[in-house]
Parts: C-alpha cells; structure tokens; sequence
C-alpha cells in the first residue's frame, strides 16, 4: 500500500469561503479530453471566477486580456465548451455547467446556443431512451 504525505503541510487546500473548487469528473469522466487547450484555460478561469450557481459575468475583453487570447480564439474556446455542454452562454453571461452524469442539458437551449449537439450527447439521449 502506497502512503501519501502531504508535502506542504501548511498549504493543504480547504474549500474556500467564496466557492472555486474544480470537480474531479472533469478529469475522471474524461470531459477535459474534449476541449482544445485554450478551452480548458477559459474553463479554468470560469470555475475560479464564478459564483455558486457557476456564473459570471466577465466582458470577453477582460477574459481575453486575463487569459492573453484573441477575440477569434477565445469565441472558438467558448463554443467548445458550450459544444461539450461544461458551460453555457447567453451574452453577457457564461454558466459554468453542473458535471453530473444524469444532468441532461436543455437540448433546445443547447442547439440555440452552439448550433448542434456533441456525439456523446446523443448517444447518452439514445441510451437513455432504450433503458
């Protein structure tokens, strides 16, 4: 049996009072596999800067200008994540979206928002029906 350590001791995370915590599955159910790297920068910085409900309202400008991405790059970061269904955007909001497995998105709100669904999405929807 492997034992671990903390190697600092006096930085061990706590969850903080203002609520910025990454969930584990964002890793584990492989959802961080689907994005490109500049996506999961903009990811990053929606969960730390979000409130409770996952929302936030920084201007794009200030996104871009924080995380050094163009207007081009970062539009293209966000509809990754609204296409994977990690976040929701309706100007000037982002949502930083719930990672539960049974949490099934809106798929009107999902289509108006990135124009189609993502495969795994459907094939959650058909799976789904035939249970």
């Amino acid at each position: 049996m492997t034992y671990k350590f903390p190697i600092c001791r006096d930085r061990i995370r706590r969850i903080p009072e203002q609520f910025s915590w990454v969930d584990q599955r964002l890793v584990r159910d492989h959802h961080i596999e689907l994005v490109s790297h500049e996506a999961a920068a903009l990811y990053l910085f929606l969960v730390t800067v979000a409130d409770c409900q996952g929302l936030s309202y920084y201007s794009d400008p200030t996104i871009g200008a924080r995380l050094n991405m163009n207007a081009s790059t970062l539009a293209k970061a966000r509809e990754d994540l609204t296409r994977v269904g990690l976040v929701a955007y309706k100007e000037p909001l982002y949502q930083v979206l719930a990672l539960d497995a049974t949490c099934r998105r809106s798929s009107s709100a999902d289509e108006t928002t990135t124009g189609r669904m993502a495969f795994a999405e459907i094939f959650r929807q058909l799976e789904g029906d035939a249970s």
